[in-house]
């Protein structure tokens, strides 16, 4: 039977050792997409001996149509535009730099309930873990990777427990790597890997991500 997880620290605990070979290497960051990634990403901090934090993406939607994305926006200020879809739908630059100022305030929001007032981690040049719980589309995770190539990040790596094979598949395209350990081809939903996946709070999220700062 495939494996199933407790809940997301022992997903991340999984994951660090998938992970064990960036122990202790120099420019290494892990960064958490909130909120879920949280607790799985601070398990593979502390195996690896490297900074934890918060990497905010949030999709830009089409105005009226907000599920479909032409888009995305990122921690430390990142845009990465989804030119096929701007062109297809002729949107024009006002509507691009309006629903783009809002997805930065989104974003702004979240960095301050997550992160107070640290500065966001320097990408350029380090290699960069993005762990999240699970991987189920990867829409979110592959905004993500495109943020942090935009960001000048030397290598990135995708970490998460448990993904579709379909969405492994399509992040291994981007990332330099992609780390999953299980990877259902009777996959359903992320969720059901875990025998305990109650929501991560944002105060949860925080303390994790404020004590891995105050160890760091």
């Amino acid at each position: 039977m495939a494996r199933q997880y407790a809940d997301r620290v022992d997903g991340g605990r999984s994951l660090a050792g998938e992970l064990a070979g960036l122990a202790g290497r120099d420019g290494v960051v892990v960064l958490a997409l909130p909120r879920g990634g949280v607790p799985v990403a601070a398990e593979v901090a502390s195996a690896l001996g490297a900074p934890l934090d918060a990497f905010v993406v949030r999709k830009l939607g089409v105005p009226g149509h907000e599920e479909l994305a032409f888009g995305a926006v990122a921690t430390g200020g990142v845009r990465v535009l989804n030119d096929d879809v701007v062109a297809a739908l002729q949107l024009s630059p006002d509507v691009i730099e309006r629903v783009t100022r809002a997805g930065h305030d989104a974003v702004a929001e979240r960095e301050s309930a997550l992160r107070g007032d640290r500065p966001p981690p320097v990408l350029a040049g380090r290699i960069v873990v993005l762990v999240d719980d699970g991987l189920a589309t990867g829409a979110t995770m592959r905004a993500a990777v495109a943020a942090a190539r935009r960001s000048g990040a030397a290598q990135i790596i995708v970490a998460v427990p448990v993904g579709s094979p379909e969405a492994c598949a399509d992040l291994a395209a981007l990332a330099d790597e992609v780390v999953c350990p299980l990877r259902p081809s009777a996959f359903a939903a992320v969720g059901y890997w875990y025998d305990d996946f109650s929501p991560t709070t944002e105060a949860e999220a925080r303390r994790i991500l404020d004590e891995s700062g105050r160890r760091a």
